[in-house]
């Protein structure tokens, strides 16, 4: 196991902002990514008022080697208040950029995905002004659920690459692949080409840099608008360990590797997760569309 550098310290969440926000999410019986996983973010996005909520249960039915979720062949039964808990908690916390996220439920026959639109349809309706990202499983490219998602109207919708080619038959379920998430994301912008897409590529894996230009390259050929690189960390021992700890130098180069590709724009860093500053992405991509149509 390698040492872990000095610039890789866990930032502390800031405590009275942290609790408040935390407080009210369990009143309501709801989950967040950021506080399951421990994101060393939390106390900045949810300062800027950007959480991301984990739906449809806390059981995954895939088994990804980098992911510490319980696992299971049957998932949590589904909820169907969840998605006015969810429309309630967003609007008492005042939030102005809401992610949604979810465990796999390969045991459901549409996948999860109608209880995605749910939620999505009962957040603007009650958020009238909050932007909403949803970061999707691949739902095994299914075009119908692929397109109840989109018809909802999400504002981003993201679905992970996760890994480069070569290391993604070990690093994911083998039941998602890495043609396979290009082939989501691609569908997801010819069935709406008004909504951005999004997607991340965890390092320090094993990859080498040839293979994660030539994964960006992949990304920018099936349409995504948004990237974000962060450090792979082993959730636990029963994880895929950590190869290599990334400089912030070299996320820095990528970052500009990532821009001249084409990129909207690219959050690059030993911290960055998925919805990292996902409000500002989302912002910063708007005026960058509206000044290069005027």
């Amino acid at each position: 196991m390698i040492a872990k550098p000095e610039w890789l310290t866990i930032r502390p969440a800031s405590t009275e902002k942290y609790n408040d926000i935390k407080d009210s999410i369990a009143a309501l019986g709801l989950n967040t990514v950021c506080a399951e996983a421990h994101c060393p973010n939390t106390s900045e996005c949810w300062s800027a008022g950007t959480a991301t909520f984990m739906i449809l249960g806390g059981t995954c039915t895939r088994g990804c080697r980098f992911c510490a979720v319980p696992k299971s062949a049957k998932g949590d039964p589904v909820d169907p208040t969840e998605p006015g808990r969810l429309a309630k908690a967003i609007h008492e916390l005042g939030l102005k950029y809401a992610v949604i996220t979810s465990v796999c439920r390969d045991d459901i026959e549409d996948q999860g995905s109608g209880h995605f639109a749910a939620c999505i349809k009962e957040i603007k309706r009650f958020n009238p002004s909050t932007a909403v990202e949803v970061l999707i499983p691949d739902f095994h490219k299914s075009v119908k659920c692929l397109k109840m998602i989109a018809d909802a109207k999400p504002d981003v919708i993201g679905h992970n690459l996760e890994t480069v080619e070569r290391l993604s038959p070990k690093i994911r379920d083998l039941r998602a692949s890495y043609a396979l998430s290009l082939d989501v994301l691609k569908t997801v912008k010819e069935l709406d080409s008004t909504i951005y897409t999004k997607s991340s590529i965890m390092l320090g894996l094993g990859e080498s840099e040839p293979e994660v230009i030539r994964a960006m390259k992949d990304l920018r050929q099936s349409n995504v608008d948004f990237l974000t690189l962060g450090q792979y960390l082993s959730p636990g021992a029963h994880q895929a360990e950590v190869k290599e700890y990334i400089t912030p130098q070299k996320f820095d180069k990528l970052r500009q590797m990532a821009q001249k590709l084409g990129f909207l724009h690219v959050a690059s860093g030993p911290f960055v997760r998925s919805s990292y500053k996902a409000q500002e992405a989302f912002i910063e991509s708007m005026i960058g569309r509206k000044r290069a149509s005027a």
